[in-house]
């Protein structure tokens, strides 16, 4: 590498979002580093940093310049170059003009389709520092900023005013004016414990100089870490431990630069509201974090993380105490205004919500869940009366106080008012279970009726909107389809639930028929919940050609297809794998350039004459017998290595018979042992779909 220098970028504003700070640094990053290596600029590593004040990138050891490069520049052919005078013709002339040249100056050029004038010319590659203020801009124009404003008379769009800018070259600014600033090598440290300027002398002091001097932990990695580490260490002094929400550390990381913790109180008489309440209050009012004892209850404490390290931190303690008391107050009061009312009793002002225009309210969706509850729990052998008390009970919590004010509550306060109503244990757990799993990775319902009542509710979401014609499409998807249609796979396949899917979809669409607009929406939904799966399934291990040997037999039961695919997987390693995908693969091309229903036609032993067809119709007649009952029990792996025994006979089936013999009831005959033979094969999946 040419010579090098560390690279500084700084650029200081007003407080930014702080949910979006993670998000921002990162996309800066990503977005100059492209920068760089679009131009040709090779560079060691890039180090973001990001405080609620400043988003900032260290690149080490980048090149101080482009390296030289050649450029050529193809013109006419020779032939079209000159007249028949041996002069120049206009186009040769226009393509010198172009390149600021001579005629004279050009090249030949010689290639297989003949001779051609052409322009070479040594580039000296460009500054660095020359490039720069127009990739910093180009980075910060693709920041994933969802609305950029613009502030005053400051030229230019962001997402919050812009104060000042920091490019430094090894030692030397980069002159660059950028959204109304001039660019230096001042930075600003912490607001109030050093609001004064602070000089960087180079990339390298740029962090340390911030922490030491200016009070900021400009590290955003290292300041959530050390959040972490305070906030665990005072829930342990006050012996119990901090229950962190990774959003929250998060929001609470891009909200302080200089973070200090500290812990308060609040009355006990508040711990007999629900656990989830009072840390919902905490949280998404005060950005607090709640703190349990060892037997998981909550303590009447909490831990705040101030931006200043306060020489009277009692008084910090004691406002944090007096704002937390009227949002516990709030809470207490919307947990005793909504148990006055049952749950049932909330039914009619799910009429009020929609939930969308074509298909209705939210009371409309509850009574077609809960006839596709009872349903699915009548194939599964469950409590149907109980899975569609379940249903209609279901949405009721998001008419209540508490789930009006802490929407990240629905079903959780569900569960609560159905426990406080006397109803089934089960169905109040199911009215929580219903929205899991809540993101990818997170737990599934553990009840029959929550497995049931997720599965309904993610039904018929997906067959309504699929059936008005609003599926995803790009990256948007407003309604979490994806989401549902995968949550829904991983329900049924991790928990084990046989169930027919397209028996499923039709049943939920037989539902909706009244409002539907488009045709077999079920068909469409099966299609796009086998595209999520093959994304589960790669995620698991499985290879893409195995998930298609299953897909190719197209399987109702995800539960089924899931056993399909570990058989697949598991055969692959037998040593007659690839023998037997090739044959099968031979056999497929053959009856398809010869469909002439050989499917429909028994085989007659009367009709076969060499030895080899004889011995592999008389090996199909035993692994017939052996394998129906394999198949009965679904043990495709047994199968699958019962057929991998048919594989010595194949190839000598091939070997010595000519399967397109000239006597037509012969070529049948073959044809039909040959179908007969596959139809065993994908009777489990398409083997010839597997690759070497």
């Amino acid at each position: 590498m040419s010579d090098t220098r560390d690279l500084l970028i700084e650029l200081g504003t007003e407080e930014l979002p702080p949910t979006s700070l993670a998000k921002l640094s990162a996309a800066f990053a990503e977005h100059f580093s492209a920068q760089l290596i679009q131009a040709g600029l090779e560079f060691a590593q890039i180090k973001p940093y990001a405080s609620p004040r400043r988003l900032a990138l260290v690149v080490e050891s980048l090149q101080v310049s482009q390296a030289d490069r050649q450029i050529e520049r193809r013109g006419p052919a020779v032939t079209a170059a000159f007249d028949e005078e041996g002069n120049p013709t206009k186009a040769l002339v226009g393509f010198a003009g172009s390149c600021g040249v001579s005629v004279d100056d050009l090249e030949t050029t010689e290639t297989d389709k003949g001779a051609w004038l052409v322009f070479r010319q040594l580039q000296a590659g460009e500054a660095t520092a020359n490039l720069l203020p127009g990739m910093i801009e180009q980075a910060l124009h693709l920041l994933p900023i969802a609305k950029r404003m613009r502030w005053g008379a400051l030229p230019g769009e962001f997402v919050r005013p812009v104060h000042w800018l920091v490019v430094l070259f090894g030692e030397e600014v980069v002159p660059c004016q950028l959204l109304g600033v001039t660019s230096g090598r001042d930075t600003l440290g912490h607001r109030f414990h050093h609001p004064d300027k602070i000089c960087i002398a180079t990339p390298a002091t740029y962090a340390p100089q911030l922490q030491t001097e200016g009070h900021v932990m400009v590290d955003m990695t290292a300041r959530r870490e050390a959040i972490r580490g305070q906030v665990m260490e005072l829930a342990r002094q006050l012996g119990g431990e901090a229950v962190i929400n990774p959003d929250l550390l998060d929001e609470v990381t891009g909200l302080v630069e200089w973070p200090c913790a500290l812990s308060g109180s609040f009355d006990p008489k508040f711990l007999a509201l629900p656990a989830e309440a009072l840390i919902s209050s905490m949280e998404g009012h005060q950005k607090y974090f709640a703190v349990r004892a060892a037997d998981g209850q909550l303590l009447p404490n909490f831990i705040t993380v101030s931006n200043i390290e306060s020489r009277d931190p009692a008084q910090v303690v004691a406002g944090n105490e007096r704002v937390i008391l009227p949002r516990l107050s709030d809470a207490a009061f919307f947990w005793d205004t909504d148990r006055k009312s049952p749950l049932a009793a909330r039914a009619e002002q799910l009429k009020t919500i929609v939930f969308q225009h074509q298909l209705g309210s939210l009371y409309d969706k509850s009574q077609r869940v809960a006839k596709l509850a009872e349903q699915l729990a009548k194939w599964l052998g469950a409590d149907a009366a109980l899975a569609g008390r379940a249903a209609e009970l279901a949405k009721c919590d998001l008419v209540t106080e508490m789930v009006g004010e802490f929407p990240e509550l629905q079903g959780i306060m569900g569960r609560y008012y159905a426990q406080l109503d006397g109803e089934n244990p089960e169905l109040a757990e199911a009215i929580d279970e219903q929205y899991l799993p809540r993101f990818a990775g997170d737990k599934l319902p553990e009840t029959r009726t929550g497995q049931i009542l997720a599965i309904a509710e993610k039904l018929d979401t997906l067959v309504g909107l699929f059936g008005i014609g609003q599926p995803p499409s790009g990256v948007k998807d407003p309604f979490a389809l994806r989401r549902a249609a995968l949550g829904m796979l991983r329900i049924i396949i991790e928990r084990e639930l046989d169930i027919d899917l397209l028996k499923m979809l039709q049943y939920a669409e037989t539902n909706l028929q009244k409002v539907l607009t488009e045709s077999n929406s079920s068909q469409a939904v099966m299609h796009y919940c086998y595209e999520r799966l093959r994304a589960y399934v790669t995620e698991q291990g499985f290879r893409p050609d195995e998930y298609e040997a299953v897909l190719a037999v197209q399987p109702v039961r995800p539960l089924d297809f899931m056993q399909r695919l570990r058989a697949v997987a598991d055969f692959r390693g037998l040593p007659e794998a690839e023998a037997l995908a090739a044959a099968n693969k031979r056999i497929g091309n053959i009856l398809r350039k010869n469909n002439d229903h050989s499917d429909d036609i028994a085989v007659d032993v009367t009709l076969l004459q060499d030895e080899a067809e004889k011995a592999l119709a008389a090996k199909l007649t035993d692994v017939t017998e052996a394998l129906t009952p394999l198949m009965v029990n679904a043990d495709y792996a047994a199968s699958l290595s019962l057929l991998a025994t048919l594989r010595t006979t194949i190839d000598s089936f091939f070997d010595e018979v000519m399967v397109m013999a000239d006597d037509p009831a012969i070529r049948r005959n073959r044809l039909a042992l040959l179908n007969r033979l596959r139809a065993l094969f994908l009777g489990v999946a398409d083997i010839s779909s597997l690759q070497a």
